[in-house]
């Protein structure tokens, strides 16, 4: 196949609906009643490989030294708490006795979260040159300040060892952050200390403790303000996720309107504009998909793209672009067909900017819209192919969205097979937020968000109002992700070997990249102020694109056999 690359201008990359902040209500902090065990929600056959099997984690994950450190309690916020990870001791009326000393035991789900814990770094590749810096390792004086990510790392690492000696009852009277931290500067210890706290309250709302973890996030409040860093702005915003579930579990809130995860608009509002335009992961994934989609079709005359989130059509302008400098094949036409269940007007618009691009290059052009309300009523004859076409099919940040909706999702991959397109590229997040576990998911969603936030506030230095709007943007994924439970969890993102593992019983095969599409992803990175930050890997035949080493987005090509 010919190595087909082009050149890109500099556009604008749309994102979902701007959503504005939600007052939140005062919320008590003590007297909260204890409910029964959480219901588990039913779960279709699809979701068997999608974060819900047990995994085996005592064989990896941050390795503590022999010797433990010795790590110091915060007599202040630690100790005052009785921050044990462990079940409440009842009294008569089976409220949480706050002032019993005896050593409790450790619940089975509570040790299993905090192996969860311990076992999160290990499973990403981190770059030497960003790697933080470990407890056990001497850490020089002019240690510069942390990343958020860093922050979240070493509060993990902390309160995993806090607990391991509290459970074999330590008495330790040492510096409060202990001698390898004693080198950080005063900020990120404080920042520690913070992150550490909203640890130990998602392990009591995990325990369903709630009274408990409702002081323990009041305190974080008092702490934190989403007018100072990243960390203590990505704490606040757990912390309303925290809050949000305990007023669901005990009946406080019923309606989820407002937190039901973003919401896949089409917005075309200048504040997203900026903020996807400055950050690296959109442009680099769809410049790239764009690239193998050039590839696949190189020597097809008559090209049918079928778009499933056209959003403001810019993909459909540099697909044109790429065309109108290929040589040697003319074409014939160009037909982009576009599928969308909200915003059909948005989707006509683009269609019309569209036709305008596709006039002033002299490219035959045709647009249809396939508007589906219920994915579920998706079928072959919507997508009117004609003989001699090439179909490439273009799946950006949509699959997520309908996990939740596994027959919706088997439809529609379905039908992708009948049409039999010569290829299929996908961008996906990677991470696993579709966990049964909500400690599980809680970790997941706070590194994965924290290094986000990082990003953001590299990438956006002179944008800090849409900087703002898109944190608040990602708030209601955090929140639906940490308080949302059954059919109104629809935030479920999961990792590429669980897509692998899906589209194998639809006998799809996944596709290498060629050199020029991997030269198109570094090629991107370079136009970014923050690109020595942006890491690109690969993952058997998948591209990630990441922060930092940690995997935020995953690109891959799939074609049928």
């Amino acid at each position: 196949m010919a190595d087909v690359s082009f050149s890109f201008p500099s556009f604008g990359f749309n994102g979902g609906y701007v959503l504005d902040n939600r007052d939140k209500e005062k919320r008590a902090t003590k007297g909260v009643r204890e409910h029964q065990d959480e219901d588990v929600a039913e779960l279709h056959p699809f979701f068997s490989g999608f974060g819900s099997r047990q995994e085996n984690l005592s064989s990896k994950g941050v390795q503590l030294s022999d010797r433990r450190q010795q790590l110091g309690e915060n007599p202040i916020v630690l100790d005052q708490f009785n921050l044990n990870v462990s079940s409440p001791t009842l009294g008569s009326e089976g409220s949480p006795e706050f002032g019993n000393t005896r050593k409790p035991t450790m619940r089975p789900s509570s040790k299993a979260s905090l192996e969860l814990l311990t076992n999160y770094w290990t499973v990403h590749k981190k770059s030497k040159r960003e790697e933080p810096p470990e407890l056990n390792r001497e850490v020089p004086v002019s240690q510069p300040k942390l990343s958020t990510e860093e922050i979240m790392r070493v509060a993990g690492t902390r309160y995993i060892q806090f607990q391991d000696q509290r459970d074999n009852n330590f008495s330790l009277l040492t510096h409060p952050y202990g001698p390898a931290l004693s080198s950080f500067s005063e900020e990120d210890m404080k920042e520690v200390d913070l992150a550490q706290l909203l640890l130990a309250a998602a392990e009591k709302v995990g325990d369903r403790q709630f009274d408990r973890g409702a002081i323990l996030l009041s305190y974080c409040e008092l702490l934190a303000s989403k007018r100072a860093s990243p960390v203590q702005r990505i704490v606040l915003h757990f912390v309303e996720a925290l809050q949000d579930r305990i007023d669901i579990e005990t009946g406080r809130m019923i309606d989820m309107k407002g937190i039901d995860g973003i919401s896949q608009g089409l917005s075309t509002n200048l504040a997203t504009l900026k903020c996807h335009a400055q950050l690296p992961f959109n442009q680099v994934t769809q410049f790239t998909a764009l690239q193998v989609i050039i590839e696949h079709t190189a020597s097809a005359t008559r090209i049918h793209l079928i778009d499933l989130q056209i959003r403001g059509g810019i993909q459909g302008v540099v697909l044109m672009q790429a065309l109108a400098e290929r040589k040697g094949v003319p074409v014939e036409l160009l037909k982009i067909t576009a599928v969308g269940s909200v915003g059909r007007e948005k989707i006509e618009e683009a269609g019309k900017r569209l036709g305008s691009v596709a006039e002033s290059m002299n490219i035959p052009f045709s647009f249809q819209v396939v508007f589906l309300p219920n994915l579920e009523d998706i079928r072959e004859g919507l997508f009117n192919i004609e003989d001699g076409e090439a179909i490439a099919v273009y799946v950006p940040l949509v699959l997520r969205t309908m996990i939740a909706r596994p027959t919706s999702l088997e439809k529609l991959i379905g039908v992708i097979r009948n049409l039999n397109p010569a290829v299929m590229v996908m961008t996906e997040v990677e991470a696993n937020h579709n966990s049964p576990s909500f400690v599980g998911r809680f970790i997941e969603a706070l590194f994965f968000y924290s290094a986000y936030f990082d990003c953001l506030e590299t990438c956006m230095t002179q944008e800090a109002g849409y900087q703002t709007i898109l944190e608040e943007l990602f708030s209601h994924g955090i929140r639906n992700i940490v308080s949302a439970e059954g059919h109104e969890r629809v935030t479920r993102s999961v990792k590429i070997d669980v897509w692998r593992a899906f589209f194998a019983r639809y006998r799809m095969v996944e596709i290498d990249f060629s050199e020029a599409s991997l030269y198109q992803a570094h090629l991107v990175t370079k136009q970014f102020a923050c690109e020595r930050f942006c890491t690109l890997d690969r993952d058997g035949n998948c591209l990630l694109v990441g922060w930092k080493g940690t995997p935020m987005f995953s690109l891959s090509a799939w074609k049928f056999r």
